[in-house]
């Protein structure tokens, strides 16, 4: 399938920190040029990002550009580590069913667990693994629109080349007449000289005239070219240049 090197993704989702959006642009570019545009706090993610590009994107100037909008807050908001409390729990349950009758868990004391709580770390490592999700699906969409395009400058290129074959056709077939147009022509015009002249000598010239006007190699390259072009419009990987 043919793909244009121009497109558009994008993708917005939502996460525990704020809202992920993902713009994506590309343009004609001999190889495969990324661009990436990420919060300074998220540069470690580049190298990932590139790699999930270059996997489904093989050429052009691709730029990426990353927006987190925060949740309205979100800097005083506690984040507990569901794992980690659902453990504590089970753990608290356990001792009470052995010890019988204990005293009342103060949640503020469970607060003060370690782990439960999430760290920045996890939150920011949570954070990156939803922005290479979010990314993933921005460079479907930007697939998809280069597909799309493609498509519609395939079908334009075909439409092209078909016209090209069918005046291939008319030529090869007129060809003949051309040649005798010719004959004729230098005929009527001795003729009109009312001259004697040597028919075999004649017959050398007509000969002559006809090899000048052999195109059928030309017809043939020519052929050849446009059979090979729509080889190339069906191929699944980067055509042209």
């Amino acid at each position: 399938m043919l793909r244009s090197m121009t497109g558009f993704g994008r993708d917005a989702c939502d996460s525990a920190t704020g809202e992920i959006s993902w713009e994506l642009r590309s343009v004609n570019h001999r190889y495969l040029e990324v661009s990436l545009r990420v919060p300074e706090e998220l540069r470690s993610i580049e190298p990932a990002a590139r790699a999930a590009i270059a996997a489904s994107i093989s050429r052009g100037k691709v730029e990426a550009n990353l927006k987190i909008r925060p949740i309205e807050g979100s800097a005083q908001a506690i984040t507990l580590n569901a794992d980690v409390l659902h453990a504590l729990k089970g753990a608290i349950a356990h001792v009470e069913s052995t010890l019988g009758e204990t005293t009342p868990v103060n949640p503020l004391e469970v607060m003060q667990w370690p782990g439960v709580i999430a760290s920045e770390k996890q939150n920011q490592e949570q954070l990156s693994a939803d922005v290479l999700v979010s990314l993933a699906e921005a460079v479907k969409d930007l697939v998809a629109t280069r597909e799309r395009e493609g498509e519609k400058t395939a079908g334009f290129l075909s439409e092209r080349t078909q016209s090209i074959s069918e005046l291939l056709e008319n030529l090869k077939q007129h060809r003949p007449s051309v040649v005798e147009r010719q004959r004729t022509k230098l005929l009527v015009r001795l003729a009109e000289l009312d001259i004697e002249h040597d028919a075999q000598r004649v017959e050398q010239e007509l000969v002559m005239a006809a090899q000048k006007l052999d195109i059928d190699e030309e017809l043939d390259r020519l052929s050849a070219h446009v059979a090979e072009f729509e080889k190339v419009l069906k191929r699944s990987g980067p055509v042209g240049r």
